[in-house]
């Protein structure tokens, strides 16, 4: 069977946020199980949303794809508190923490490249 594959899955900033999702899932996993429902479920949920809204997004106007990227980056600033709260209640490490940030400022960054891009193309 041949292999399909979208226009959005070539983006670099498609693939650093699928990269995030993977270390989100592996962190939520060593949450308390009172979390399942509560920080756990929404530390993915924000993560998810940054990949599915540059999806969502990609191959529409450019002006409709800015707005699924400013989505992206409400959802990148999501994960930031999460990771605080994270932090704070003991669940990962500060090194961690900082490593989130660190990924999720290059997220930012590649995100308002792109936005950067289509204004003026």
């Amino acid at each position: 069977m041949k292999e399909v594959s979208f226009d959005f899955e070539g983006l670099s900033v498609y693939q650093k946020a699928l990269d995030f999702i993977d270390e989100v899932y592996k962190q939520t996993q060593t949450f308390p199980q009172k979390e399942l429902y509560g920080l756990s479920s929404q530390f993915i949920r924000a993560a998810c949303s940054i990949s599915l809204n540059i999806a969502e997004g990609k191959g529409d106007s450019n002006a409709q794809f800015n707005r699924f990227l400013n989505i992206a980056k409400n959802s990148a600033k999501e994960c930031v508190v999460c990771s605080t709260i994270a932090f704070r209640q003991g669940y990962i490490k500060k090194s961690k923490d900082l490593d989130n940030r660190q990924q999720l400022a290059e997220l930012l960054k590649m995100i308002a490249g792109l936005q950067r891009f289509l204004k003026e193309g």
